[in-house]
């Protein structure tokens, strides 16, 4: 757990040897028309691009509920190839601009992390989510199976926001 927390913690302050998996000289863009209470509930990490902190984890999963003030609370769970759980953090997400919000871990003070939302099908069934640093970049689902049209719908908004699909990896479930 205190290499997932250090790791994290490299990753939300932009410091450390990082890979930038976006050019990010392309403008990102979050989305326009953004729901937070559709986007509440359980998310399973379909793919991703390679993070410390989530080195070697599978069945991933990010669980988001509204609090009463606005905030978001934030579950991340990291689990072994044996199903098993790895590693658990828990976080608050504050609501900044559409799409955009702002992500601290209780275990990792004084830092906060850019999350912003790219795009969400109509339905709020997959998710596409993105760091402006280009460091971190995640594509979401409400099943732990995505289609392939949403998952080729999904490599095409990070596509269009700078982001180098060579690096993007599938998520073992």
């Amino acid at each position: 757990m205190r290499g997932l927390v250090l790791a994290a913690l490299l990753v939300l302050t932009g410091c450390g040897v990082l890979t930038v998996y976006r050019d990010t000289d392309v403008p990102i863009s979050s989305k326009a028309v953004f729901d937070v209470e559709r986007y509440m509930g359980l998310w399973y990490e379909v793919a991703r691009f390679p993070v410390p902190f989530e080195a070697g984890c599978v069945g991933v999963t990010a669980e988001y509920a509204l609090r009463d003030d606005g905030t978001v609370s934030v579950l991340n769970i990291c689990r072994n190839p044996d199903g098993s759980e790895r590693a658990r953090i828990e976080g608050t997400a504050t609501p900044v601009a559409p799409a955009r919000l702002k992500v601290r871990f209780a275990s990792v003070p004084f830092v906060v992390g850019d999350y912003w939302v790219l795009w969400t099908d109509e339905d709020y069934q997959t998710a596409v989510v993105g760091a402006p640093n280009g460091r971190a970049g995640w594509i979401l689902n409400r099943t732990p199976r995505i289609r392939a049209d949403r998952l080729q719908a999904a490599r095409d908004i990070l596509a269009f926001n700078g982001y180098d699909l060579s690096q993007l990896e599938e998520v073992a479930q």
